[in-house]
């Protein structure tokens, strides 16, 4: 059993090369939930819908949040009403968080997420990291802001002076699925505000450190792949390199997989990670992410 941990665009990029490589059944991924949240009257969780509507086949790429095709009447409604939206919700994308704003009426999360799965087709196992509410702040040179109030509504443009979130406990499964998979997974999210929250679920870690676990740096240079990741990491006081995402995972993680821009790294990296492998991480085409996905099982298959 594979065993993936994931935030909402460089991993789900990943994961539709390992469902070509893996089957889908055996492979579960935990998602991070500490931007979840009610907007316009729904419960939006993006990590979680974004690795659900991958493994369905049915995820915008372009955005790599919401579903393919959407139209956004709904959305431009509201606007006309003078009842703008923070969020950019499509309409098909609105019924799912609508039957999961009802389902959570009667059920925990992760009961919520297996009934969508099974709506959809999904054959592999997605696990919500909790389902408690995870507060996320952002700390800036202009305040405290909420990470949507930041990410979208200021464009990620203020300076970021620390990153905090609350610890909660693990879903149903998660600690299971770490502990008993041959491997564990780290794919390229960001390290502090999509894996670190997962990572810092009560027991999570502890169970890392019994698990063989492969890791994608989301760096290549010091650009991240996607997002404020780079400012994030230097508010925690690490490096926006390969570098600093080794030094955050160094206590549990076996092996490190860096762009071929980051070779000078290896070195150093090994002094904290035991095994350090070099290739194209960068994923532009389905073939990008079979390779990496061929590269992270390698004795597996």
């Amino acid at each position: 059993m594979i065993t993936v941990l994931s935030g909402g665009t460089g991993t789900p990029k990943l994961l539709q090369g390992l469902v070509r490589l893996v089957d889908p059944e055996d492979i579960t991924v935990v998602v991070n939930t500490v931007e979840n949240g009610y907007f316009s009257g729904v419960y939006v969780a993006p990590d979680v819908d974004t690795v659900i509507y991958t493994l369905a086949g049915i995820i915008n790429e372009d955005t790599w949040y919401g579903v393919k095709d959407d139209t956004f009447i709904t959305h431009e409604t509201l606007s006309e009403l003078g009842c703008p939206e923070l969020l950019r919700i499509g309409d098909r994308d609105r019924a799912f968080k609508i039957q999961k704003t009802l389902l959570l009426e009667d059920h925990p999360l992760h009961r919520a997420v297996d009934v969508q799965c099974r709506a959809l087709g999904v054959r592999s196992r997605v696990l919500p990291m909790s389902n408690q509410d995870s507060d996320i702040t952002i700390v800036t040179d202009e305040g405290e802001m909420g990470f949507h109030t930041f990410l979208i509504e200021r464009g990620s443009e203020p300076r970021v002076l620390d990153v905090r979130f609350s610890e909660v406990e693990p879903a149903p499964g998660v600690i299971d699925a770490v502990e008993s998979a041959d491997l564990v997974i780290i794919g390229p999210s960001n390290p502090v505000t999509s894996i670190g929250p997962i990572i810092g679920t009560s027991g999570v870690r502890k169970a890392l450190k019994n698990s063989p676990v492969y890791a994608v740096s989301p760096f290549a240079g010091d650009k991240p792949f996607s997002g404020p990741a780079g400012k994030f990491m230097r508010a925690w006081g690490y490096s926006a390199s390969s570098l600093g995402v080794a030094e955050i995972y160094r206590d549990f993680l076996d092996r490190l997989i860096i762009d071929e821009v980051d070779a000078h790294l290896k070195g150093e990296i090994e002094k904290l990670i035991k095994d350090v492998e070099i290739t194209k991480t960068i994923m532009k085409n389905i073939g990008d992410k079979i390779m990496l996905a061929r590269i992270l099982l390698g004795e597996i298959l």
